[in-house]
């Protein structure tokens, strides 16, 4: 049995999810350092040249290699300016099983880009790796990330209580202005068969590409 995702470039008209880069490290740094993704995520902050590194040199790599999940630079088509993240996660091969986070940088949200490069995952997780299920796991505070989940036809499947650490602005104080809240997780499940038109519904809705290629 395959224990390792490969090392794979997914792209749809606009997108291109692809392997990090040592040239992504700017613009990651950036993106990791906007309060939206401060508070959602549990990454270091403030994120540093140091994090991006590793993050680039060893812990996005070892994500695949270690049979974990795989994790993926969201760049445009076009400019290839990096727009966000998407990573799988918590993968069981028994089950054919994963989780599914996903990040937007500031300047490009408002553009479909991460229910765009999510979709892109999912068709070739469920058609090319056989895979039958994804789950997601959003605040419930991030009606942002809920959003995706709903475009993408998700369905909710309950709520994880007090299940999170996030993080919310303090006024002073010696943490960086952050401190730590603890929240609840709604959790989404997304089957092969959810998917059924939904690209066609969401490029109608939006304009933007539907799944493409990969490679």
């Amino acid at each position: 049995m395959t224990t390792t995702f490969p090392s794979v470039s997914i792209s749809t008209d606009r997108l291109v999810m692809r392997p990090f880069e040592m040239a992504d490290i700017p613009a990651y740094i950036e993106m990791m350092n906007d309060e939206a993704v401060i508070a959602w995520t549990d990454g270091p902050h403030p994120y540093t040249q140091v994090d991006a590194e590793r993050w680039v040199r060893r812990i996005a790599p070892g994500e695949r290699t270690s049979g974990r999940g795989i994790a993926l630079a969201v760049t445009e088509f076009l400019t290839q300016r990096l727009v966000g993240s998407v990573q799988l996660l918590n993968t069981d091969r028994r089950t054919l099983a994963t989780e599914v986070r996903y990040i937007t940088a500031p300047w490009a949200r408002g553009e479909g880009y991460a229910t765009e490069s999510v979709l892109a995952v999912a068709e070739w997780l469920f058609r090319d790796q056989g895979f039958e299920r994804i789950e997601l796991r959003t605040p419930a505070d991030n009606t942002a990330s809920q959003q995706v989940a709903q475009k993408l036809g998700c369905i909710s499947e309950g709520v994880l209580r007090n299940a999170r650490i996030a993080r919310t602005r303090t006024e002073n104080g010696t943490d960086g202005g952050w401190t730590d809240i603890r929240t609840d997780l709604i959790v989404w499940g997304l089957l092969p068969e959810d998917l059924e038109g939904v690209a066609e519904q969401l490029a109608d809705a939006g304009g933007y590409g539907t799944y493409n290629d990969w490679k």
